[in-house]
């Protein structure tokens, strides 16, 4: 971000962005699917898995609402389906920053971040057709495809690699890890450090972007990742997460996409502004969760679990 604002040159040629984010879901996926082959999957982790899926549901809702009080219709749901969902980047930095904590998480949390992105785009999408007058509505059907809408929140290539890698790594169990634990271990500390780069200068160029937004926005990109978190992490404490599990719990929350959603809600909901929800996750509030976020959750985690 600093090279951005010191006007520096440097800049990461595509298409090497894009090949990083596709190697780090491949190798956090893999990773996850040797875990649960590890661990398995039990009523514990279930229900963690369904209260996952519960949150991404919820918090399109209630931001929602409170990005009414501003915006119209079209705005709020866009950015509350971003709010609703997650970012792989920040829960891939958060599963780095427990390596080095010495604490493992268990393999069902990256089964709770494939399936976290796609409800809060169908809750985001529902809320316009609900609260959109019906005339609006009854013009909007006639070129709206719940198909494609569909299509898009579950097959999108991100969602498909996670899933997969995820579904490789729990098939080929032991023989697997052992046969890629140089490429997905060894390798993935420099991969991601390259792409964290990448997004820091993306993100420092979105920066502009909010000072459209005002203050109301700019306030919502940060308080609301952390009260996000902070029910995330009740959550996790009455279902008795581990401290790892939680801080992944929490991050899971407390985070907004800038890929996955606003790929749908550009085709979905055209009337909202791109630069609104873009800028918001990607400037402020993935930035936010990396530098401060994690380690400020953490810290709570490791207030209430004890040492």
């Amino acid at each position: 971000m600093t090279a951005v604002f010191l006007k520096s040159d440097l800049d990461i040629p595509q298409p090497l962005p894009k090949l990083f984010s596709l190697y780090l879901l491949f190798a956090i996926g893999f990773k996850g699917g040797h875990e649960i082959h590890e661990t398995g999957i039990n009523a514990t982790s279930g229900l963690i898995l369904a209260t996952a899926i519960l949150m991404a549901m919820i918090v399109p809702i209630y931001s929602f609402f409170i990005l009414k009080i501003k915006l119209d219709t079209y705005n709020a749901a866009a950015i509350a389906a971003a709010y609703g969902s997650i970012s792989a980047v920040t829960f891939i930095t958060a599963t780095s920053f427990l390596d080095q904590q010495d604490l493992t998480y268990g393999g069902h949390m990256v089964a709770a971040l494939a399936l976290m992105e796609s409800p809060a785009i169908i809750v985001g999408i529902l809320l316009v057709r609900i609260f959109v007058s019906r005339d609006q509505g009854d013009e909007a059907n006639n070129q709206f495809s719940w198909s494609e809408v569909l299509r898009e929140a579950f097959l999108n290539g991100y969602v498909f690699l996670l899933l997969g890698s995820l579904f490789v790594g729990l098939v080929t169990s032991q023989q697997g890890w052992d046969s890629l634990k140089t490429f997905t271990g060894d390798m993935f500390y420099g991969m991601l450090t390259f792409f964290l780069l990448d997004m820091g200068l993306v993100a420092a160029r979105r920066i502009q972007d909010l000072q459209k937004s005002g203050s109301f926005l700019i306030s919502f990109s940060v308080f609301m990742p952390v009260v996000n978190a902070l029910i995330g992490i009740t959550l996790a404490y009455l279902l008795q997460m581990s401290k790892a599990d939680a801080l992944l719990f929490s991050v899971l929350c407390a985070s907004a996409s800038y890929i996955a959603v606003p790929a749908t809600m550009r085709m979905s909901v055209p009337e909202a502004n791109p630069s609104l929800y873009i800028s918001m996750a990607l400037a402020l509030t993935f930035p936010f969760n990396i530098i401060i976020g994690i380690p400020l959750y953490f810290g709570i985690i490791s207030k209430i679990w004890g040492a």
